[in-house]
């Protein structure tokens, strides 16, 4: 015997709630051969194949897996060349029976072997530069309801010395928007996003040099024009230097349409000195800057670009120039900041942050979407 002329088979797939996905394939072939009358046979079948790809969670690797079962082949139509009569029908028909399921089922099997190799890479640790990496794990069995298959992943931030960064619980659980629905969607909750920054927290304490801030000479000139006291001290200008700490790991917040990355640190003013000296302290100041995050995807990592929202909190900590009012500060700092550390940290920024190795998903082309306490991508098939 043998099969030819095998037409493209027609797959349908629908949702089992609590199961996975109940499987058709519609197909035809051709089957020929020497007949038990002695001529050659020909028999053109048209099928349906039906399965049920149960889905699970392998326990051994963590990873989601088809598992097909109740495999059975549905005759459609049967027609042959050999005589038409009720015997050799009947043979006919009981002989598929026999034989296809043997033949087909195993192509069921094949392509969620396909399939399951797709989750391998999921639970994978994916590095954030040199300072850590992330790990996807599945929280729970995966969840087949009747329009969807849902994933939930309790990720794995981890420093280079194994250090574990726990997600913040901040009560509320994110949700995806309702009725937004097209497709496949990734949410990234604000809380997993504060945990992969603060992989980068000490790459964000920086020293600044520049000699001009907008249209300001960064020079102990500029700042006597702010705090008198400094031009009694420093009678010809010396270059400054500003020294930014973050003190606690960036947090990031989200509001619908609106996401900010919020610094908590020290900006420390020195004065430069000759002859290899070290710079002079002039005075420590706490700060809370509020930075908003412009967020896209590129090879498949989320990228985030800031700029200054605002300088939410300037606070005088310690001083070697006397009393002044840090208020009066405000717009030289927030200009140094804008035009010398913003940069800074876009630039430790580029390094992005891994997405989930998710059936080969290609998510640059993501449509994004800031809601409350969680970024959305919208998922596009190619």
């Amino acid at each position: 015997m043998k099969v030819k002329d095998v037409l493209e088979p027609v797959i349908t797939l629908n949702f089992v709630p609590g199961v996975g996905i109940f499987q058709c394939v519609s197909t035809g072939m051709t089957i020929t051969g020497k007949s038990f009358t002695g001529g050659n046979m020909e028999i053109n079948v048209v099928l349906n194949i039906t399965a049920t790809n149960r889905l699970l969670k392998d326990e051994e690797t963590g990873t989601p897996m088809f598992r097909s079962e109740g495999c059975e082949v549905v005759l459609v139509s049967v027609k042959t060349n050999l005589p038409n009569n009720k015997a050799i029908s009947k043979f006919v028909d009981s002989t598929l029976h026999k034989v296809l399921p043997g033949l087909m089922c195993p192509a069921i099997d094949a392509v969620l072997v396909y399939v399951n190799k797709k989750w391998i890479k999921l639970t994978d640790s994916m590095p954030v530069n040199q300072m850590g990496s992330v790990k996807y794990a599945l929280t729970a069995p995966p969840a087949t309801t009747s329009s969807h298959i849902q994933l939930d992943f309790s990720p794995v931030v981890q420093l280079q010395e194994s250090q574990v960064i726990q997600l913040a619980a901040d009560g509320s659980v994110p949700e995806f928007p309702e009725g937004s629905a097209k497709g496949s969607q990734l949410l990234l909750s604000a809380s997993f996003l504060t945990a992969e920054l603060a992989l980068l927290q000490k790459s964000l304490d920086v020293n600044l040099k520049d000699k001009r801030v907008g249209k300001l000479s960064q020079t102990t000139r500029t700042l006597a024009g702010f705090i008198p006291q400094v031009a009694k001290m420093y009678h010809k200008p010396k270059p400054l230097l500003i020294k930014v700490k973050i003190n606690n790991p960036p947090k990031v917040t989200m509001k619908a349409g609106k996401s900010l990355m919020h610094l908590h640190g020290s900006l420390e003013m020195f004065a430069a000195r000759r002859h290899g000296k070290h710079p002079k302290s002039l005075f420590l100041l706490e700060t809370h800057l509020g930075l908003e995050i412009h967020y896209s995807v590129r090879e498949n990592r989320l990228q985030m670009a800031t700029s200054l929202d605002s300088l939410l909190s300037l606070s005088r900590e310690s001083s070697s120039v006397g009393n002044f009012n840090e208020a009066e500060l405000t717009g030289f700092i927030t200009d140094c900041l804008q035009k010398a550390y913003i940069p800074v940290v876009n630039d430790v920024l580029r390094v992005g942050l891994p997405l989930p190795d998710l059936l080969a998903i290609n998510y640059n082309l993501a449509e994004l979407d800031i809601v409350e306490d969680a970024l959305v991508l919208g998922l596009k098939v190619e």
